[in-house]
């Protein structure tokens, strides 16, 4: 059942909901930042549980003067995590079911494999995978991949980055590795998503004094900490009077006239510097 059914459902009845229901997070990683830290960890968030995680990334934005080194360091990650073949890994994870092994197991077809690719119907396996030449109107980067394939897409510009991020739906999370405080500030600035992570991937989920969910597409509702509490818990209001001071109260009532106006307005004034205000 999708989130949007869970939310149709809700609604017959007014139930509040609060759904996480993840989305294309986008990976940014400059020219400025340590590729070999990146490159760890963005692998660990997009392989971990064979990529079955909503906060992951998604896909990577990269100048094409990087990505050929970045691909390089991804490659020595995996091998360093799962050995040269992660099928025979005590560390390496499978598809849940076998609907979800199909579904990724068709964006293998989407731009070309350059470091993984192999897969194990038997087992429910797909190797860690990395791919380039994707296009945007691929499959892969119209559907939530929830597996362990990584498209990686050059982009010419920061600026363009932001561009590629904003035409989309607003994700679960955006991630950006930079040594450069501007480039961090001006993609945190400039796009919208349930969550911003600059120089890691997936911790912020860890910090239960920030708030998860998503937004827009990506979500509705927060939780995590003290956030999931307010989410499931009703603030109700309540105003304890009694019925003196009628004096002072019987001005609200009609037929009004200017001289009630004047003795509101001089009563709030009394109120401001007074804290008076529970008085009318």
């Amino acid at each position: 059942m999708t989130g949007r059914q869970v939310m149709q459902a809700a609604a017959k009845h007014m139930t509040p909901v609060s759904l996480v229901l993840g989305g294309k997070n986008p990976c940014y990683v400059d020219k400025s930042c340590d590729l070999a830290v990146a490159a760890h960890r963005i692998a660990w968030a997009r392989f971990i549980n064979a990529g079955q995680n909503s906060l992951a990334p998604e896909y990577i934005l990269c100048h094409l003067d990087i990505r050929d080194a970045l691909i390089h360091e991804l490659e020595m990650c995996i091998h360093e995590f799962y050995g040269k073949n992660p099928q025979y890994s005590p560390h390496y994870g499978r598809m849940a079911s076998f609907d979800q092994y199909r579904r990724v197991k068709d964006f293998l077809s989407c731009g070309q494999v350059v470091i993984g690719g192999q897969t194990d119907d038997s087992e429910r396996y797909i190797a860690p995978t990395v791919l380039i030449d994707v296009n945007e109107s691929d499959p892969i980067m119209k559907q939530e991949i929830l597996g362990p394939v990584l498209p990686i897409l050059t982009i010419e510009s920061l600026e363009k980055a932001i561009q590629f991020i904003k035409k989309k739906d607003r994700p679960l999370a955006v991630y950006v590795y930079s040594n450069n405080t501007q480039v961090i500030s001006e993609v945190m600035c400039n796009t919208s998503s349930g969550s911003f992570c600059s120089n890691d991937s997936m911790v912020q989920s860890l910090y239960t004094s920030l708030p998860c969910g998503g937004v827009g597409n990506s979500g509705v509702g927060l939780y995590g900490g003290k956030f999931s509490f307010d989410t499931f818990s009703h603030s109700r209001a309540c105003l304890l009077r009694n019925t003196t001071i009628e004096c002072v109260t019987y001005l609200r009532y009609p037929p009004y006239a200017e001289k009630q106006l004047r003795l509101m307005q001089w009563a709030t004034s009394i109120s401001k510097t007074n804290n008076w205000c529970h008085i009318l």
